[in-house]
């Protein structure tokens, strides 16, 4: 059977706006220096992990939602490409929570893999599995080794994008997740009163879409 594990929470930048009272900000940046990074649109979904044999979303939460029927679908197509013991986490994109997509390659894209060992495999071992499930990753915004004013440079439109995510290029294990990643949140990127999940679901758009 696969052990779940539930996916940490990623810190913020220093120069990120969004982060909330109950964020963790990191003070000095030190993890990246002298590391090649990546950094990729943060996209404004759900936390889905996809094992062989189900999924959950970051909470472990079982319960069954209208906005997780494709994710589930997806799940069932491609578990039994997924190794024993090891997992796949990306976002699920099926429903609008503040910003809205009109142009998805799918409504799940990939952005960690993990081992059997609670490893995470390095980005280029992570963009290759993407390929053999046939599920698209976030766009790539940045990759070289680490600069902070390039990386602060990035543009965020706060219309029509959430934020970044840094994460070395090298694999990691679970226990040393917070050296090796770090977010760029746009400032009130939670627009909605009530929660998104006790609201109509309303689908993103796909490419294939007319």
């Amino acid at each position: 059977m696969d052990t779940r594990r539930k996916y940490p929470r990623i810190p913020h930048l220093p120069w990120s706006l969004g982060a909330g009272h109950d964020d963790t900000v990191l003070g000095v940046i030190t993890g990246f220096a002298g590391r090649e990074v990546v950094v990729t649109e943060k996209l404004d979904g759900e936390n889905t992990t996809l094992y062989r044999s189900g999924l959950h979303a970051r909470s472990l939460d079982p319960r069954p939602h209208p906005s997780r029927d494709w994710v589930k679908g997806l799940q069932g197509r491609i578990g039994y490409l997924i190794p024993p013991g090891w997992r796949v986490c990306g976002e699920n994109l099926y429903a609008r929570h503040s910003l809205g997509y009109d142009d998805l390659e799918s409504y799940f894209y990939l952005f960690s893999v993990w081992d059997e060992t609670n490893t995470a495999l390095d980005w280029d071992g992570t963009l290759a599995w993407a390929g053999r499930l046939g599920v698209p990753t976030p766009r790539q915004l940045y990759r070289g080794l680490w600069d902070e004013a390039t990386v602060r440079a990035l543009p965020v439109d706060p219309r029509v994008m959430e934020g970044y995510v840094v994460r070395t290029t090298a694999g990691f294990a679970y226990a040393d997740f917070q050296d090796h990643l770090a977010k760029v949140v746009r400032p009130g990127h939670v627009q909605t009163d009530e929660h998104w999940m006790h609201q109509a679901v309303v689908p993103n758009r796909l490419r294939s879409e007319p």
